[in-house]
């Protein structure tokens, strides 16, 4: 019994109690809360439901607490309900109600912990679009990290998920770019506003060899081609290492397309005549204050030129008529602004701002003998993806990145990501499967398939306790996908792993069996128990993109 299957007998129960009392059921929440106590004595789960509604329905939390008491304990996969203090309620699960969870792990194998909360659900999911000019910095790569994660789990929830890479193709940035190129290509000074690094002087190279024509071309000619060129090698470069690092995107979506689709000058005619976009000083700007953003803001600059909303606008408008119904966008720390001005966007045209989501991911830092790693070899400035991965390899920098609730900023210990012991904890999870999957290899030599395993034997605190946390993996998927929170998975993945290290550690657990000692129906259920618990954990690497080694 998973703690999604008790909280829906409680509820159920608790209904049932109700209904009997002459009370509305509807005074129910939704969804019954049910915890791992702190002190297994206690009991397997606890809930506080009695006490949530008890007296919403006229009842004393106790009294009520009591009832619910008494009808669980002739429900199946019950075996103790106990009442405690003003009306909690203390809960052991029965042995045969864990047997049934360990078989229905086995059996659901890598769909365990899969759910239909998010059934039917089309969602355009935007990370990265990192501007391709230059290598993918520590930011970015903390949104692929993250951003692949979350789609994985989203996925697992069944979501339809559409991964999709903006590629910024049009702008200042980009000429600033080409003009960096051509300045290293000429023999001169990178331009004050321009780029530096290694990989300008590479990029520029390529573009001479493969047309060396280049150099003497008129001005417009020269920049122009360096800017197609140059974008062209950059991006093919931004989309190797991303591959390299796992992450793959359904989509590349070309800013410029908006542009040269008329889909800019469309939005803003829906905008227009709507009235929502209006004229002052020159400029027109969108009516966002009526719609619950800090400020108006400019869409249409005095000169003509449009600001960088523009395309913005036009683009979750390209989203939304593709059939997206939530469109999710992962923004760098400086983006806090889009919030407002994005979900005002979409209500400007009538839709509803809650099809918009925006999450804003805060800062990276590299640390290793104490300092920070400011510098990149090749790029020059910042740090990057490359660098990272050159450090502590891929595993451990993805790991590294979901681990941390994306609000927060996060320092990355190179010391520490690279040690080859339990210190580690992407290297304590690892471990705990390649240990599962060495005693299912030892096991080979045993005959186990002559028992049958009779999990109503393994009574132990050790073994209880990695029970419920198996049990508790589907719930931590749903509440990662329903918070946009992938760190939930790792987290988890960390209590599963110290539930697992100390059972096969200890001697008085053994698996197998020692020396000349009889094989029995104990260590076969001991053994169903382990299998349970390598699947979960590759099932939980496999949501992060994290490999799950069968040795190490």
């Amino acid at each position: 019994m998973t703690p999604a299957d008790l909280a829906d007998l409680l509820r159920a129960t608790a209904a049932k109690v109700l209904v009997e009392r002459g009370s509305d059921p509807a005074v129910l929440p939704d969804e019954v809360k049910v915890e791992r106590p702190r002190n297994p004595e206690h009991g397997d789960y606890a809930t506080n439901v009695a006490m949530q509604v008890g007296k919403k329905a006229g009842i004393n939390p106790r009294e009520f607490a009591n009832l619910l008491a008494e009808a669980l304990s002739q429900a199946e996969g019950i075996d103790v309900a106990e009442v405690a203090g003003p009306g909690f309620l203390n809960i052991r699960l029965a042995k045969a109600a864990q047997g049934a969870l360990i078989a229905k792990i086995l059996e659901a194998g890598a769909s365990y912990g899969t759910g239909e909360s998010l059934a039917s659900t089309k969602i355009n999911l935007e990370f990265v679009s990192a501007n391709p000019t230059g290598p993918i910095h520590l930011g970015g790569t903390r949104w692929a990290a993250v951003g692949d994660a979350l789609g994985r789990i989203l996925t697992a929830q069944g979501a339809q998920v559409t991964r999709e890479y903006y590629f910024n193709d049009h702008g200042a940035q980009i000429d600033r770019f080409a003009r960096s190129l051509v300045a290293s290509a000429t023999g001169q000074e990178t331009p004050e506003d321009g780029y530096a690094g290694a990989y300008i002087g590479e990029i520029a190279g390529t573009v001479v060899a493969a047309h060396p024509e280049a150099v003497a071309l008129p001005e417009s000619e020269r920049l122009e081609l360096f800017r197609h060129e140059g974008v062209e090698l950059m991006f093919a470069q931004i989309r190797q290492n991303l591959h390299e690092f796992g992450v793959d995107f359904d989509v590349y979506f070309n800013e410029s397309a908006l542009f040269a689709s008329g889909a800019v000058e469309q939005a803003l005619a829906d905008l227009k005549a709507s009235g929502n976009l209006y004229e002052k000083d020159g400029a027109w700007w969108i009516a966002s204050t009526e719609y619950g953003d800090e400020k108006d803001r400019v869409v249409i600059k005095s000169d003509g030129n449009a600001a960088y909303i523009a395309g913005d606008i036009a683009y979750f408008q390209n989203k939304r008529g593709r059939g997206f119904d939530l469109c999710i966008y992962m923004l760098g720390a400086d983006h806090h602004g889009y919030i407002g001005r994005l979900k005002a966007a979409a209500a400007a045209f009538g839709d509803n701002p809650d099809t918009v989501e925006v999450l804003i991911g805060q800062m990276v830092n590299l640390v290793k003998d104490g300092a920070a790693v400011k510098m990149s070899k090749r790029a020059g400035t910042v740090v990057t993806l490359d660098d990272l991965v050159a450090e502590i390899g891929i595993d451990a920098s993805r790991y590294s990145l979901v681990r941390s609730s994306v609000n927060s900023s996060i320092d990355i210990d190179l010391d520490l990501w690279t040690k080859q012991n339990n210190e580690n904890p992407v290297y304590y999870v690892q471990y705990a499967h390649a240990r599962t999957n060495s005693i299912l290899a030892n096991a080979a030599a045993f005959d186990f398939a002559s028992l049958t395993p009779d999990v109503g034997l393994m009574t132990s605190d050790r073994e209880g306790e990695l029970i419920r946390t198996l049990g508790e993996y589907p719930r931590v998927v749903a509440s990662a996908a329903e918070m946009r929170e992938p760190h939930r998975v790792v987290r988890y993945l960390e209590e599963l792993a110290g539930a697992y290290h100390p059972f096969q550690s200890d001697d008085d657990m053994r698996v197998l069996p020692k020396g000349d000692d009889p094989l029995t129906p104990l260590h076969a259920a001991r053994l169903e128990l382990v299998k349970a618990t390598r699947q979960v954990l590759a099932n939980g690497l496999g949501l992060l993109g994290v490999s799950a080694p069968e040795r190490m």
